[in-house]
Order: C-alpha cells, then structure tokens, then sequence
C-alpha cells in the first residue's frame, strides 16, 4: 500500500528531532490511512489480525516493489493529471504482463491509458470497487478498446471467484453503469418529491426497506456518501451528457446550491439532509431538513394508507403492485418515479450496456437494492408498467416494444431452474452467463420442490443433495422449521446422499421464537417449554449424529438456535460475511438447544497435556456471557464457533455450491455415523469456583445486575460440569440435562421475562 511522502514534519516529528528522510516520516501518510482504515466501523477487515498482510511504503522509496506483483490498483485523487504522472511512474518499475487498474469512478478509462506503452494498455482496464468494498459488493470491470479481452475475461472471474464480487461490464461512459443510473434516480425522486409537494421523511419513509432499498433510503444515503460527492457527480453528468433525453433530472435543485455554498455535505461536516442535535432535556434527537425555509425541525412520523396496506406483505414482489396501484401521495409517488427509472434505463441500452441484466447486478449490488429497474417492472407487471408509463407520457425505447408484440411476457424468465433473460439483438431469451455455478434456490421453487410446511421447504439440488431452506419471519426457529430438519434427515437417510441447510435471505436465522416462548412463561406451561427445549436439542443431535452428512450454510446475522444449528453440523460452509453467535443471555437465558454443550465440547477437545485448562473455558464463557457475536466468518473461527476445517465462501452465490460439494466430498470419503460423545472432560468445583468468585466481584464493582449474576452463575455451573468435586469426564446429554435445566428456572424469572419483552418490543436489550 503506497502513498506520498510528506512535504514538511509534523510537530510531533521535529520533537524526536527527526528528518524528511526518515523511514518513519515518508510512510507517515499511508501508516497514518492504513491506521484509520483499520480502526473505522464498520470494520474494512474480516479479521484485524489481517492487517499483518499488508506492508506499506512510499511513492518515492518503493515503487520499485510493484515489480514483484502481478495486480496494481491505483486509487489516488480524482484528477486526470494526477493519475498520468502515476502511470507514468508505474510503467518504469511493473513487470511486463502486469495487470494494471484504476478505481475511478468517473474519469474515462482510455484517457489515463494515452502515451503508455502497448503492454500496459493491453493490461490496462478501469476495476472500480464500490466503498466501503468489503461490504458493497459490485465491480465495475471497464475496459478500453486496446484491453486484452483474456484480461477483462480473467478479472471477471477472480473478482466473482475470490473476491465476493458482482463483477459487471461496463462501457466506457460517464459514470458507467451503477452512478449513471443510481445519480439519476436520485435526482428523479427529488423531481417527483418537489411535483408532490412531499418532504424529507416522507421520501426516506417511501424510499426505504418498503421498496427493498437499505434503511438509510435516499437522503440519509446521501448525508453517508457525502452531499459533495452527489453534487459533483450530478453537475459532471449534466454536463458531459449532450445526448441523454433525461439531462434535465441531473440539474441541481436550488436547496442543493445553497447546502453547497453552506458546506452542509452531511456526515463529513456534521449536517446534511439530517442533523443531530440535543433536546431540551439533553437527549440526542435527529433533526431534518426543510427544504423551502431550510431549517431543521424534528423528524415527523409519516404515515400513507397504501404503506399501511402493505404491512402484513412480506413478499417484496408481491408489495410492488400494492405499492403501484396505491390510491393516495405515496401510490403516486411510487407510479411517477419507477415510470421515470423505467424510460431511463431502457433508453440506456445499448449506450452503457448491451444486456439489461447488467443495469439490475450494478444497482443491486452497488446501491443495494433488492431488485434492480428491470426485476421491478417484472414484479408490478410489464404491461401494467408499461400503462402507467404511457398515462404519464413516460414511454420507453422502442425494444420493448418490439418485445411485447414477440409475445414476451417479462424481462426474465426462468426455466429448467435456471433464470434467463431477455436478450435484445436476438429477442430471445439468454442464460446469464457465469451463473451456471450458482444454485439458488428462487429458480427451484417450480419443479425442484420435494416437500414444504409454513416454515420450511426441501429441494432436490441435484446429485443425491437436498437442501433446507427455511422461510419464517427473520427465520425464526419454531416447530415447522425443527419439523423440517426431522423430514429432510429421514429423507436424506432413506434415499438421498446428504443434506444442505441454507437460505437466500438476509440473514440465516435471529433464533428461537421469543414470542411463543414468553406466552408459555407468562402462562407458566412450563411443560411446553420443556418439550420445546427437549424437542429442538434432540433435533440439535438428530443432525448431528445421522448416518448421512450435513453442511450448515450460516451468512448474516446467525444467532442464538441458528449459531447452535451450526454448530452441531458435520461441517459449515459459511459466507464470509457471517455474524454469529449464541445471544441468549442478552434475553435473560442461557443457550440450551446444545450451545453451551457443544462449547464446553471443543473446549475439553482443545485441550493439551500442561494446557491452563480455565483459559480456554474463560475464553469460551466469556463469549456467552457477553453475548459477543463474531463480525465476520473468519473472527467466528478464532471466537470457536467455526472450526478451522470448516469452510468460508466470499461470493454468497457460491455458498449452496460449495457446500454441495462438502456433502458430496464426505460422503466420497465414506462418511459413517458417529457416536454420541460421553468423554466431554468438565473441571467441577475446581472451575465453578473461579466463576463465582468471578461474579460476586463483577457484581460488587457494579458492572453487572444481580441478575446478570445468576445467569452467569447458572451458565458455569453447565460448563463446570455441576459441582463434581474433581475434574470429570461426563456425556453429551449429561451437559444437554443442565442446559434444559437451567433454562427452565431462567423462564420462571420476573426479570427474564422483561428482558425478553424490552426484544419483542423494542428490539433493545434491557439491564435489569
């Protein structure tokens, strides 16, 4: 990682009486950037520990390094001069065959390549990684005329491949793909907004996770990205756009003018579209922006009829229509603003794209919608769109047209469980290409279906491999789930190789259904919750002690049963981004659908003759006890939750795939069922003590409540083995007893029982 050496020392610099060629001074700025990057949240990192793999240096000291890599990324200030002088630097000191990319997101890629030599244009192409890269997940490959096409075809793949990546190919016009079409339909809700007389609530209410966008929406989305950087985009979009029928949307409303001249540029410079502020009471309150008197006021509750319609409509596809045909301000929102983006995108192809499923992987996986334009108008309807489009004089370009008079019902279609998509210069549909590795499982639904409840579906997914996927609300574990993993074992055993465990949700399970457990508490039908407990446990170990293998697939937030379902597969194959972790004490509980057994489990097998065997069991406490949930899937291994022969996908299309071939791999191996453990080695009274004294001191320094103290206490006493009076080897189902004990007292505590409801009913956690 290379960046300039300072100009001039810094105060702290001329203390140590340290000069400008120093080490220490010339890698000052990049240590400096590499430091802060570390240290932001959200984390740029899977692991911190990875930081040991950069090393940094200097433009003037170590450019001659770059010849000993075979990828060089520039990412330096956005000014055309700037990054010539740099290539022209890079050029002296690559090796021939290097690939070479720049990370612009506006600066036309054939100019930066003008005066280089042959070899460097032929491996020279615009990679532009969205920020923050790690967690945005498009690649805009963008080359030149003179790219070597096996370049552009190789970076497609390894950014797919390794790097997590929804790699798209662009043409080489302003703002590509995503910007083009994000900034502008930015700029179009800002239109529609001003037409409908609506203000910033409403819009960010309207525009928000109800249409499968990201929470912060459309102005709190612009206070985050910096209001400068949408101004200079929009401004360089209107003004490089002679031919686009829509120039007109780029042009900047006078409220942006004055919030330019202010320096109101959102979360950079402490206000924007939003401002935080404290109330007379001295609490932190969020203040928006009125965008005719251009004061901030207190954010007002929005409420629309046709959103409200659309509460109970968990499926986005299904929303879409409602949202279309709404009666009041919102459904005519909705009506103008998708006909605006509809026009804009057709009328853009062939201009940036030859294929429109690549205008819907940008705006997906760079603005983060859940539908890109083309899946919108596909799930409102294609003729129902293309009525509202012509009622508001919006019609789109001519193809599509030409595609509905071919008998074309929709922009894609999938059959034989694979999705296609309309192809414009054939009027045919096409397969997507580098998606034939992929199995998801929404193409499977028609014909791949083995069987189903409310909760859970099982697929066939082709050589002797089922898959579960469950579908409950944030995908809770209840009775049709466990149901579901009971049916797909059985079947697996009785005719099918193995069996996956995945979804395509955001996230792969929040847990137990906290709703159902509080009404048996409140009710004290504490014989259902004993059944529930022993039920979910016996499913636990049905998974894992079955004849035939099983793969978990955790990715997003995995908490709490879904952490213990993990845990006790034959393997995991989980997405790299993967937060997970057994939460329940934040609820008043301990984990008992086999958590706390299977952590005491790799515990006592991780000891070692002359290990300090409380360490390690700390270690494993302290994790459940604080409820930590790892940040990534790499930070899961070394918190235990992952093993580390369990396996790590960056590219969540590729997660079902890979472990696909894990069920397939261990049963090659000649997977055979394994035994119940009874050889788990707990420590007893020697450990037990450690912990309460542990607790009794937390509690006397105030850290913790008295009943964080009993939940605590109850935890040791399970990871403790009970009060053995020496170090014992004990079962499986000797710790699964305690934990379901244990549970149980927990379900008949008063202050438990607030805590679950503070979840319920705020989503915070209380400390009572």
């Amino acid at each position: 990682m290379l960046d300039i050496a300072p100009k001039e020392l810094n105060e702290a610099e001329k203390a140590k009486g340290l000069t400008l060629e120093s080490k220490v001074v010339k890698n000052r700025i990049v240590n400096d950037a590499l430091q802060t990057a570390i240290k932001s949240n959200p984390a740029p990192l899977y692991d911190a520990d990875f930081q040991k793999r950069i090393s940094t240096g200097n433009f003037d000291d170590s450019m001659k390094e770059i010849g000993n890599y075979d990828w060089i990324i520039e990412v330096v200030v956005e000014n055309l001069n700037v990054k010539k002088i740099v290539f022209e630097n890079v050029e002296k000191f690559r090796k021939p065959g290097t690939l070479v990319t720049s990370n612009t997101s506006g600066i036309p890629i054939h100019l930066m390549a003008e005066g280089r030599s042959e070899d460097f244009q032929k491996n020279f192409c615009g990679a532009h990684f969205f920020n923050p890269p790690r967690y945005l997940k498009l690649l805009e490959i963008i080359p030149t005329q003179k790219t070597d096409p096996e370049v552009v075809k190789f970076l497609l793949h390894y950014g797919d491949l390794f790097l997590g990546k929804t790699t798209v190919l662009c043409k080489d016009t302003p703002a590509f793909i995503a910007n083009r079409v994000g900034i502008y339909s930015i700029m179009e809700v800002l239109n529609v907004m001003g037409e409908l007389d609506l203000n910033i609530d409403e819009v960010d209410k309207l525009t928000g996770p109800v249409i499968g966008r990201p929470k912060s929406a459309t102005f709190r989305t612009a206070d985050v990205v910096g209001l400068d950087t949408l101004i200079k985009v929009a401004n360089n979009l209107y003004e490089g756009l002679p031919n686009d029928e829509s120039k007109d949307a780029f042009k900047l409303k006078d409220y942006l003018k004055v919030m330019d001249e202010k320096k109101w540029y959102g979360d950079k410079s402490g206000q924007g579209f939003y401002k935080k502020s404290k109330s007379a009471e001295g609490k932190t309150e969020i203040l928006s922006l009125d965008l005719k008197t251009m004061d901030y006021a207190p954010q007002q509750k929005v409420k629309f009829p046709t959103l409200e319609q659309t509460k109970t409509i968990d499926d986005l596809k299904t929303r879409m229509k409602v949202l279309l045909a709404g009666q009041d301000k919102a459904g005519e929102f909705y009506r103008k603003s998708f006909a605006g983006i509809f026009r804009y995108v057709t009328n853009r192809i062939p201009e940036i794209s030859d294929e429109l499923y690549r205008i819907d992987d940008a705006m997906k996986a760079g603005f983060g919608w859940e539908l890109g334009p083309f899946e919108t108008w596909d799930a409102v309807g294609l003729e129902k769109g293309l009525k509202v489009m012509e009622e508001l004089g919006k019609k789109p370009a001519q193809w599509v047209y030409d595609m509905i008079a071919g008998g074309n019902k929709s922009f894609y279609k999938v059959e034989d469980g694979k999705r296609r998509y309309y192809d414009i210069p054939s009027k045919s549909y096409k397969e997507i290409p580098g998606t034939e590795d992929f199995i998801i499982l929404e193409n499977l639904k028609g014909n791949k279906v083995v069987w189903k409840n409310s909760g859970a579906s099982l697929y066939d997914i082709g050589d002797g491999v089922l898959n579960l996927e469950f579908h409950t609300k944030m995908n809770t574990l209840g009775g049709e789930v466990v149901e579901g993993i009971n049916k797909g074992i059985n079947l697996a055993e009785k005719d099918y190789v193995g069996l996956v465990i995945a979804n395509e949700a955001p996230n792969f399970s929040a847990g137990a259904n906290l709703a159902l457990l509080l009404m048996y508490a409140i009710e004290q039908e504490y014989d259902e919750i004993d059944f529930m407990i022993r039920t979910f446990q016996n499913t636990m170990m049905r998974a894992r002690y079955s004849s035939i293998p099983v793969v978990v697939c955790p990715h997003g937030l995995t908490l709490g049963g879904g952490c213990e379902m993990s845990l006790h597969a034959d393997a995991i194959q989980a997405h790299a981004e993967t937060y997970i972790g057994l939460v329940e004490f934040g609820v008043g509980l301990i984990p008992a659908g086999g958590g706390t057994k299977e952590m005491t489990l790799r515990v006592s097998d991780a000891y070692e003759e002359g290990d300090i065997q409380l360490n390690s069991l700390k270690n494993a406490y302290m994790n459940i006890a604080t409820a930590k949930v790892a940040t990534s899937a790499h930070e899961a291994k070394r918190m235990g939750y992952l093993r580390p022969q369990d396996g790590i996908t960056v590219n969540a299309n590729r997660v079902i795939t890979d472990a696909k071939t894990k069920v397939l791999e261990l049963a090659k191996e000649g997977y055979t069922q394994p035994k119940q453990r009874r050889d788990i080695k707990v420590l007893g009274k020697n450990g037990l003590g450690m912990f309460l004294a542990g607790a009794n001191s937390m509690v006397s320094g105030r850290y913790i409540s008295e009943h964080d103290k009993l939940i605590s206490e109850k935890l040791a006493y399970i990871m403790c083995g009970g009060d053995l009076s020496a170090p014992t080897l004990v079962s499986e189902q000797y710790l699964l007893d305690l934990e379901r004990e244990a549970f149980l007292s927990l379900t008949g505590q008063k202050k438990t029982l607030e805590r679950i409801q503070s979840i319920l009913t705020t989503g915070k956690p209380l400390r009572n």
